[in-house]
């Protein structure tokens, strides 16, 4: 299943995108797709009306397409997760993943409107392949749990602020939570739709110039080990988000360090799970 939110900020409401094309209002099963819907085996409730046939169309025309979660308890990020990324940026190759957080108030739709910081010369873009938590998760002991814990996978855009990450302070919480930096979506796709996340291709570019062509295969550490990795050291939650790390080909690790101005529109995809468009505006 592909799972939307339409509307406008703050009032979407949930929907199921089918294979066919057609959009089908999931009210019936849950007012939002939260913390709750997952926790309470939202997921399969909704699959199971899809089949009975019972969920009504719904009319998408015109309507803003948001995240599709509702506001996560959290976005955990790793950093310097592929080979190429890290050498392009002079990071030694990491023996162990590299966890940072982002503040959950920085996710948005996935063609929203994003805000470059006041006083910003650094502005980023990351594509990453994003992994949304559908169980309680504590002390996950093999990858078959960690994956048995995904409730699915979305498009993500780890948008950064290069100055504000790594000169202003020895954390990175400046340069990747500033408001609007988190565009997710469009949807979130369930895990029987998209198989092994591994072999999914990412993609970006700015202004009709490609920057990012990569695979999940280059990952440094999967998606398995990244989720029972982290339930060691925290409680991951239903609708918590994990971005798992960008590919070569930002703008830090170019030669001309092409940063992003307002006006320039970034766009990207992953294999099976959709597309984003971003136009970049002023703070």
């Amino acid at each position: 299943m592909k799972l939307m939110r339409l509307g406008a900020a703050g009032q979407e409401r949930p929907v199921v995108r089918t294979d066919d094309g057609r959009t089908l209002d999931a009210t019936s099963v849950t007012g939002d797709f939260d913390a709750r819907f997952f926790a309470g085996g939202g997921v399969d409730r909704l699959r199971e009306a899809l089949q009975a046939g019972t969920l009504p169309p719904a009319d998408p025309s015109g309507l803003r397409v948001g995240a599709p979660v509702a506001r996560p308890g959290k976005v955990v990020c790793i950093g310097l997760n592929y080979r190429d990324h890290a050498a392009e940026t002079g990071a030694a190759i990491p023996t162990r993943p590299v966890v940072f957080m982002k503040d959950p108030g920085t996710v948005v739709g996935p063609e929203d409107q994003v805000l470059i910081p006041r006083g910003s010369v650094k502005t980023d873009w990351e594509v990453e392949l994003a992994v949304v938590i559908g169980a309680r998760a504590r002390y996950l002991q093999s990858d078959e749990e960690a994956l048995a814990a995904v409730a699915g996978y979305a498009v993500s855009n780890d948008v950064s602020e290069r100055e504000f990450q790594l000169e202003y302070s020895g954390q990175w919480d400046l340069g990747k939570s500033c408001e609007t930096f988190n565009p997710l979506g469009p949807w979130l796709v369930t895990p029987d739709e998209v198989g092994d996340p591994q072999t999914l291709g990412l993609r970006l570019s700015v202004n009709g110039r490609t920057r990012q062509d990569g695979s999940a295969k280059d990952m440094i550490f999967g998606v398995a080990h990244i989720v029972r990795y982290l339930s060691q050291y925290m409680v991951l939650e239903p609708g918590d988000v994990i971005n798992t790390g960008t590919p070569a080909g930002v703008a830090l690790g170019l030669p001309d360090h092409p940063y992003l101005r307002a006006g320039d529109t970034v766009e990207l995809s992953i294999d099976r799970l959709g597309r984003q468009r971003q136009t970049f505006a002023q703070a």
